[in-house]
């Protein structure tokens, strides 16, 4: 979420047409096109953030400029050339990095939570005992997951949280 995304149609020589249809998961279809033989692009539904990375006559490469979950979809892009027609398909799935916190709650024991992340994040902890994972998911696809922990030794003091997820893993120490 929020970086560019760039999606590469193969070059052709001799390029008739070229088409970027687009089917994201939320919201109706949208298509960019070019004609080579009139110069000419036309866009249909498409929002803003999506565009020519260049000139298509020169480059047929899709960016997508602020990511979002909505984005997130099946892209084709379609060329018509004298050697034939190509067609290159990508699913684009969008990564919400979650935001981890680590606090103790009210009976001295750590709670790790990684909040609005996609997919879910899997929380660990470095030191063996009890946790008790929770999910809430929330309504824009996020999910966030907190984890309660109970050591099996009394003399634990120092308790760490390992957030694993497809978009970065993070950890976290406190002292409770």
């Amino acid at each position: 979420v929020g970086s560019t995304s760039v999606l590469t149609c193969a070059p052709k020589p001799n390029i008739t047409m070229a088409i970027w249809k687009i089917s994201p998961k939320v919201g109706g279809p949208c298509t960019l096109g070019y004609r080579a033989d009139h110069h000419k692009t036309d866009r249909t539904n498409c929002s803003d953030s999506m565009n020519w990375k260049f000139r298509p006559d020169r480059d047929l490469t899709l960016e997508i400029r602020q990511v979002g979950i909505a984005h997130e979809g099946n892209y084709t892009c379609e060329v018509v050339a004298t050697e034939g027609n190509f067609r290159e398909t990508y699913h684009l799935t969008v990564l919400v990095s979650p935001r981890l916190t680590l606090y103790c709650d009210d009976d001295g024991r750590p709670v790790c939570e990684a909040a609005a992340g996609r997919p879910a994040a899997q929380i660990s902890w470095v030191l063996e005992g009890n946790s008790t994972p929770k999910e809430e998911g929330h309504d824009n696809g996020t999910v966030t997951v907190h984890s309660k922990f109970t050591a099996y030794s009394t003399n634990v003091t120092n308790a760490t949280c390992f957030v694993s997820h497809p978009a970065g893993n993070q950890s976290m120490a406190i002292a409770c």
